[in-house]
């Protein structure tokens, strides 16, 4: 028999460095989950990405065992990453911070696809096109196209 789903809680840690002080000890103690045995659970399977900020969906039972899944890094995390900045423009509309190539857009694309409510690859490029522009980051050049 499946065992009975008690909730879901989504937080965002950065890879390999799960503790218990806030935001993870508050946010599952108050489940009654326990947070030492996810931060160990956790950080062993994020080693490879540290530093990294994941995003992780815990999904606790009645029983209070839980499971988890670590998704990829969100894509305004990745741009910054690729034009080594600290954040986006405070006025994305008219203060441009930086630019990417449709190149650089495909490799994020490419990482993000699993994670994306959509199934093509040119879907996927035009979201993370959309979420540059809104951080204040063009993209150069025309849109590939498959012709």
């Amino acid at each position: 028999m499946a065992k009975e789903i008690a909730g879901l809680i989504k937080l965002q840690i950065k890879g390999g460095a799960a503790n218990p002080s806030p935001p993870v000890g508050p946010a599952l103690g108050s489940k009654g989950i326990n947070i030492m045995e996810f931060c160990k659970q956790f950080n062993a399977r994020t080693q490879e990405k540290a530093g990294k900020v994941l995003p992780v969906v815990i999904t606790y039972y009645t029983d209070k065992s839980f499971e988890f899944v670590v998704k990829t890094p969100p894509v305004a995390v990745q741009l910054l990453e690729v034009v080594k900045l600290k954040g986006g423009s405070a006025e994305p509309n008219r203060k441009k911070i930086a630019e990417i190539t449709w190149e650089q857009v495909k490799v994020i694309a490419e990482d993000k696809m699993v994670d994306l409510n959509c199934f093509e690859l040119d879907a996927a490029m035009k979201m993370i096109a959309g979420t540059a522009r809104s951080m204040g980051i063009t993209v150069k050049g025309l849109f590939p196209t498959n012709n």
